[in-house]
This record gives C-alpha cells, structure tokens and sequence, in this order.
C-alpha cells in the first residue's frame, strides 16, 4: 500500500480496545509492542528461518515464530513496505516506498548486501517467483514491475502493466498476478517472458488489495476495501464466488492446511476467517474482533499463528498515539485428544 493509503488507514484507527473471540475460535495469544513511530504495511513469515518480519517506518522488526521474542531489527530503510525471501540463496528483499529502491540482505546475519534501485516509483509488494528464480517488485505508483536477478542483485527487465500497483502473487510455474487498486482488476503474467497475458475484471470489487493463491485448486482470493472478497479461476479469470468481509482489507492470506482464508480489515477492526469447502464453495466461519488498524498480516503455516500490525489513535484525529506500534498473535486452541 502507498504512503497515502497508509496515513488514510492510520487516521481510521478510532479504537485501540483487543475484544477476543468466541471461545472455539481464534484467540489474543499476546500483543507484542514495538519501539518506534512511524507508518507500517506489509508482515511476512521466513518459514526456514522461523521468523516473521513486520515492516515499520524506517525498521523491520524480526521476531522468532516461536517464541515471540524480537531477535533484531533491519534499520535505516525508507519507508519499508514489503518483504519477500529468496530461500536457496538465504537473502531477504524489502521495498523502500519513499527511497523507490530495494534493500536485499543476509536472512542469518540481518546485514544489508546491496541496495537496488527501482525502475518505477514506489516499489510496494513483493515476491520471489521460483519458476524465473526472479524477484519482482510491485511499484504502486508508476504502475510497472521491476525483476530482479537474486543471484546479481541486478535489475533484468520492467513489464509495464499500469493502474496502480498491490499485492502480488506467483504459482510457481511460470504465472504471476497482482491486483490492480485503482482499476479493480487482475492482471496475470508470464515470469518467463515477461508479457502480461490477461487482465480480468473484478465485479463489485473496489479497491482489491490482499491476494491469496490456492494451488491446489488453481484459485485466487482477491480481498477488496468495501467489505467483499472474490474468489477468481486463476486460469480463466472467472468469478467463482463472492463473499463478505469488513471493511479496509489490506491483506488476504491463504492457509493451505486448515482451507481458510483470512481477511485482516482495518476499518471493522476485524479478522475474517472464510473456509474453502471446495473448490468453488465457500463460507464465512468467524469474525474476529482484533483492532481498528489491524489491516495487514502474516500466517505461520506450521503452528497456524496469524500475526497483525495495529496501532492506537491518538489525542489528534489523524494521528496514532506516539509508541504504540504494537503485534497482534492470535491463535486457534489445540484441538482435545480422543
């Protein structure tokens, strides 16, 4: 998400209350509070190393999986947004929306390697595509992608694709899409070429920003701002099912394990938790209360964690209480033995 976006997220953050869910469901774990001021977007899980990395102002703060416990920050950045990892080759990639450049590090040191530049503005979502062994970088706001060779640090193409730019997801198998905001559509593409090959329009979609990909059955999960979520045939772009969410999505995460697809909306103030019973049938199965802000997160496909981004209003409509960037981990109960 930009630096507009971000601030218009921040000034809808009216209540900093943490109500838990029904019993059954997801419940607070703890709330982690992390030092410094400053916007916030994107948190992503380093499953090989068992860590999460929660993007904020000029910080990533890591935090180990398991345990919780901050175990070091990546500093310096300008305003991070987005982070992805390349896993064979243990480096790490974070966007810097206001620098439009492209941080890569060391996954096991946390130390900076090399500085990228962008070759569009405000570099945003991104993420590895194992079938090009490329990073591709989301520029929200000069509507193109910058591909990255991981092994050179080098730039290796630019597609234009226009609109402006979200999250962004890849099969594995040669095709990636991202949600275009500003047009409310999908635009799939070749990482091999690097040709767009079909833009889909998203129904009663505004805004789409999260998107989540289910490889199994071939389908994504387009998470739109005004309280709906698309289901979308990731090969013909068909509209399989719609669904209802809160208001003020930024992330969609699918759980490939449990079948859910979790939808963090900032504006409600509430997780969505939609269960995929097929391929094209789908239900809502909870609304969990978590905090007005709360509209970015990441899943732990191992312990099933879910990890949200908040923060609290200030005294000063617009502005978020001084310090008060905190973690929100919910988590299911482990189920009783027989």
């Amino acid at each position: 998400m930009n630096l507009r976006a971000i601030l218009l997220a921040t000034c809808l953050a009216s209540a900093n209350a943490v109500a838990a869910p029904a019993p059954g469901g997801y419940q607070l774990l703890k709330k982690i509070s992390i030092k410094g001021n400053g916007g916030y977007d994107y948190l992503a899980v380093d499953q090989a190393n068992r860590r999460v990395y929660v993007t904020h102002g000029s910080d990533v703060a890591v935090l180990d999986v398991d345990t919780l416990a901050t175990v070091g920050t990546l500093t310096g950045l300008k305003e991070a947004l987005g982070v992805t990892f390349v896993p064979d080759l243990h480096k790490g990639y974070i966007t810097n929306g206001a620098s439009h450049s492209i941080t890569a590090f060391d996954t096991a040191s946390l130390k900076t390697t090399a500085e990228v530049r962008s070759t569009g503005k405000g570099p945003d979502a991104v993420t590895y595509d194992p079938a090009s062994h490329m990073v591709f970088v989301f520029n929200h706001a000069s509507g193109n992608v910058t591909v990255i060779d991981p092994a050179t640090d080098k730039v290796t193409a630019t597609i234009k694709v226009g609109g402006e730019l979200e999250f962004g997801q890849a099969d594995g198998k040669g095709n990636l899409w991202v949600n275009i905001e500003d047009k409310a559509e999908l635009v799939r593409i070749d990482s091999k070429t690097m040709a767009v090959t079909a833009r889909w329009p998203l129904p009663l979609c505004k805004e789409p920003r999260g998107l989540a990909f289910d490889g199994k059955n071939r389908r994504l999960f387009s998470g739109c701002a005004n309280g709906k979520m698309l289901v979308v045939d990731a090969d013909s772009g068909k509209v399989v099912a719609t669904l209802p969410i809160g208001t003020g999505v930024d992330a969609t995460h699918f759980d490939a394990t449990t079948g859910d697809i979790l939808n963090s909306c900032g504006v409600s103030g509430t997780l969505v938790v939609i269960h995929q019973e097929s391929a094209d049938k789908y239900v809502v199965t909870e609304t969990v209360a978590t905090q007005k802000s709360a509209r970015t997160l990441a899943i732990d496909p191992k312990t099933h964690r879910v990890f949200l981004s908040v923060v609290s209003p200030g005294p000063s409509k617009g502005s978020p209480l001084p310090d008060s960037f905190a973690v929100l981990v919910f988590e299911r109960p482990a189920a009783p033995k027989p």
